[in-house]
């Protein structure tokens, strides 16, 4: 078995006590630096997932009898829905009536 000194390893140099603390200091101020970046994205995800709960959903959408939902999203005033008729029915937020429908085509 070989054995290996910090001397040997440098040509018969031993590393300078000072280089070594500072190299830790390096290390140490990464792993810091990671951990604190580590933890500012999940309290961001956090933050930005608990707002998303707060989003106000009608309680029920009347849809056209068999049409079944694939899609849902919103605007200020209004809601949309796309169907698996490849349709897109746009609600009244406030009301909850039918303002328009779009019919999808396919090239």
């Amino acid at each position: 078995m070989v054995t290996r000194t910090l001397r040997d390893m440098e040509g018969g140099q031993a590393l300078d006590t000072r280089t070594l603390k500072y190299l830790k200091a390096l290390v140490t101020i990464l792993t810091v630096t990671m951990i604190l970046g580590f933890l500012t994205i999940v309290v961001l995800f956090v933050m930005r997932f608990g707002e998303m709960a707060r989003i106000e959903l009608p309680d029920e959408i009347v849809l056209p009898e068999g049409v079944r939902t694939t899609a849902f999203t919103r605007g200020d005033d209004w809601f949309a829905v796309v169907t698996d008729t490849d349709e897109i029915l746009i609600y009244s937020r406030v009301t909850g009536n039918l303002r328009q429908r779009v019919a999808i085509s396919s090239e």
